[in-house]
């Protein structure tokens, strides 16, 4: 790879292991990053946070702050012990030690933002991470079950719908968006989106009024990374290009630079980059998944190419 680019200026989409995996190989190509983080997890160490502290669920941040560490020693121990969770037969079973560490700064500092920077200080975090709002959010979609639509309330619950998920929404609809978020778009020269669960990590950020005015009249230049395998339970049965329509059909003011896809999952590539061009944007296919077959991108692969794609080499 070629020397990292210091003056590109990236904000990273998601949440969960998807967004770990992106800002994993974007850490490696840019000194300038930030992480805007969906805050509607409702389920396991950081909805019992949630419903108990009525603060936003650190977990989708805390993966965030992980991945954002360096491969130093430092860097290393830090992101294991973030992502420790406690065994036991009692209350603390489940728990992440970050999510601990984060809900203890926002109570200390009153200030869900600078209580992010400490913790990436003390990680060492090479980019900072920011909650997509300012209050914590529920995603409700519209499911189809048997040719009968319903309402489904929750992250978890749209995630593990036996129905085929046809639409979001958040709940509240208009929530209040960080300043930071909002500054971080205007001033990138990149956005990049996904992968990622579809409906409840990539989608949300263009459901959030404020953020997506900003991601619609952004100069910044707009990447979409697909993801290299169904998301079961919520995406089951689409193809690379279904993501690129569920997407248009969302934001459908969206209009994006670039499609990167992974060659061996691509089965059609004429329909994907059909769909690609749909969206203004052209196709980029390459090998970015890791060399064992499982459905992870490599972040040295991944960081190569995206380096080429700002360095407008593909």
């Amino acid at each position: 790879m070629s020397e990292p680019a210091p003056a590109a200026k990236v904000v990273a989409l998601g949440g969960g292991h998807g967004l770990h995996a992106s800002l994993s190989a974007l850490r490696r190509v840019t000194a300038d990053l930030t992480a805007v983080v969906t805050v509607a997890d409702d389920g396991g160490s950081s909805g019992r946070l949630r419903r108990e502290l009525g603060v936003l669920p650190p977990g989708d941040l805390r993966m965030a702050l992980a991945a954002l560490c360096g491969d130093d020693e430092w860097g290393q121990t830090w992101s294991r012990v973030v992502q420790h969770r406690f065994r036991s037969e009692g209350e603390l079973h489940g728990h992440a030690v970050g999510n601990l560490l984060i809900v203890a700064l926002w109570e200390l500092l009153d200030d869900p933002v600078q209580a992010l920077e400490w913790v990436g200080r003390l990680l060492g975090a090479h980019g900072r991470v920011l909650p997509m709002a300012a209050v914590p959010l529920d995603i409700q979609a519209e499911v189809e079950v048997d040719g009968t639509m319903t309402t489904v309330r929750g992250q978890v619950a749209c995630a593990l719908t036996a129905g085929r998920v046809q639409a979001i929404s958040l709940v509240p609809p208009d929530p209040p968006v960080s300043p930071e978020a909002i500054k971080a778009i205007h001033d990138a020269d990149w956005v990049v989106f996904g992968p990622g669960s579809w409906f409840t990590s990539v989608l949300p950020h263009l459901k959030v009024p404020e953020l997506a005015r900003a991601l619609y009249a952004t100069s910044a230049r707009r990447l979409v990374i697909l993801n290299l395998a169904p998301q079961p339970g919520e995406t089951d049965g689409f193809s690379p290009q279904k993501h690129l329509e569920v997407l248009r059909q969302h934001a459908p003011a969206l209009l994006v630079d670039a499609v990167l896809a992974d060659t061996s999952v691509t089965e059609d590539p004429t329909e994907l980059e059909k769909a690609a061009v749909a969206l203004g944007g052209r196709l980029v296919l390459a090998d970015v998944g890791a060399s064992d077959g499982s459905a992870r991108h490599d972040a040295p692969r991944l960081a190569q190419v995206l380096d080429e794609i700002f360095r407008e080499k593909r």
